[in-house]
């Protein structure tokens, strides 16, 4: 999946028939914050514009911008299946943390 990234934001993109141009949203943060075009290039440069604006609304405001992600990913799954990874790393000499994120880049194709 190809993705839109922008300073570290990204960005969700529908196309409305209805309106007969493509909407966004900075995707990954709970601030609402959309943009609109009527073309590729246009909504490139739009999406561009809205991170800014949002950095530059946060700078003016005193507010810290919510960031994507942390990088911190709490997870329950069963002990089963805990038990199950912690052994797979251990075969294949890395960490859990490793070998999750490993098979979760591939579960995402990044």
């Amino acid at each position: 999946m190809k993705t839109m990234t922008y300073k570290g934001y990204a960005a969700s993109v529908e196309y409305s028939d209805e309106d007969s141009c493509f909407v966004g949203h900075l995707a990954g943060i709970k601030d609402r914050i959309g943009f609109h075009a009527e073309s590729v290039a246009e909504l490139k440069a739009a999406f561009r514009e809205a991170v800014e604006d949002y950095l530059e609304t946060c700078a003016a405001t005193g507010r810290k911008p919510q960031k994507p992600c942390s990088g911190r990913l709490m997870l329950r799954i069963p002990p089963e299946l805990h038990a199950t990874i912690t052994t797979a790393a251990q075969i294949s000499g890395q960490s859990v943390n490793q070998w999750i994120s490993r098979a979760l880049t591939q579960a995402a194709r990044i």
